[in-house]
């Protein structure tokens, strides 16, 4: 699996309809093979900033997306509304577990692992 997490950050006045003009990207996005998740969102303290989450099943699912239309699609969106920067980085995960035990306490150990 490979996580893809970061910020973008567009001009504030345009986040909005930046966010309303991806939706068929993202929706689009979501219809790819391998993808497990794609979702950009704002955040609600900081204007201007976008948060993307993506998780994609394998590099060559990842790669397909890049290299396809819906990529150039959303980055050329979100260029259209003042786009200021980015900060986005991929991730593989080694390691797995849900953040709750089974008593319901949340724990930043890896408790799962032998």
């Amino acid at each position: 699996m490979i996580i893809i997490a970061g910020t973008v950050e567009v001009d504030p006045e345009q986040r909005a309809a930046a966010l309303e003009a991806g939706c068929p990207h993202m929706e689009a996005t979501r219809a790819q093979k391998g993808c497990l998740d794609y979702v950009w969102s704002a955040d609600p303290l900081v204007p201007g900033r976008i948060y993307v989450f993506e998780r994609w099943e394998s590099q060559d699912d990842l790669h397909a997306h890049l290299t396809g239309p819906h990529y150039l699609a959303m980055r050329d969106t979100i260029a259209r509304h003042g786009l200021r920067g980015a900060d986005v980085l991929k991730y593989r995960p080694e390691i797995s577990e849900p953040v709750y035990d089974s008593t319901g306490t949340p724990r930043a150990d890896f408790f799962t692992e032998s």
